[in-house]
Parts: structure tokens; sequence; C-alpha cells
């Protein structure tokens, strides 16, 4: 079983593409600067380090305002 679920990261962030690119970016930022802000996380990889923080509501998303032009 995945940890943390899908379904309780899609409960902060509600689209799994946002979902992917905030983990993604975060985890981009830990390569560099080895700053995890969950304590003891389960993974050892970043991308789940990104994910735990998700989930944690550690790290927070906020969407724009820009409207794609048509």
């Amino acid at each position: 079983m995945l940890n943390p679920s899908i379904d309780s990261l899609l409960k902060k962030i509600d689209s799994k593409y946002t979902l992917v690119t905030v983990a993604a970016k975060r985890a981009r930022e830990m390569q560099m600067a080895n700053n995890c802000v969950v304590e003891n996380p389960v993974s050892h990889k970043c991308v789940g380090k990104a994910l735990e923080e998700i989930d944690a509501e550690a790290l927070n998303y906020v969407p724009s305002e820009e409207k794609v032009s048509e």
C-alpha cells in the first residue's frame, strides 16, 4: 500500500496533474537544499518526502488567478 494514499492527497490538491507538478518541484528543491519539513519521513526519496509534506499540510498549493485566453 502506498503511503500517503492518493485519496488523501487529492483531498489536499484537487488535480492529479497539479499534485504531480507540485511534488516534483518540491522534490527538486529538496535535492538541492536537502531540507525536509516533515520529521521522520517514511520515504527515503525526495518525491515521497514531498508527497508526505503535502499530506501533512506542511506544503500548500495556491492556484493562480490567471485565465488562459482562447
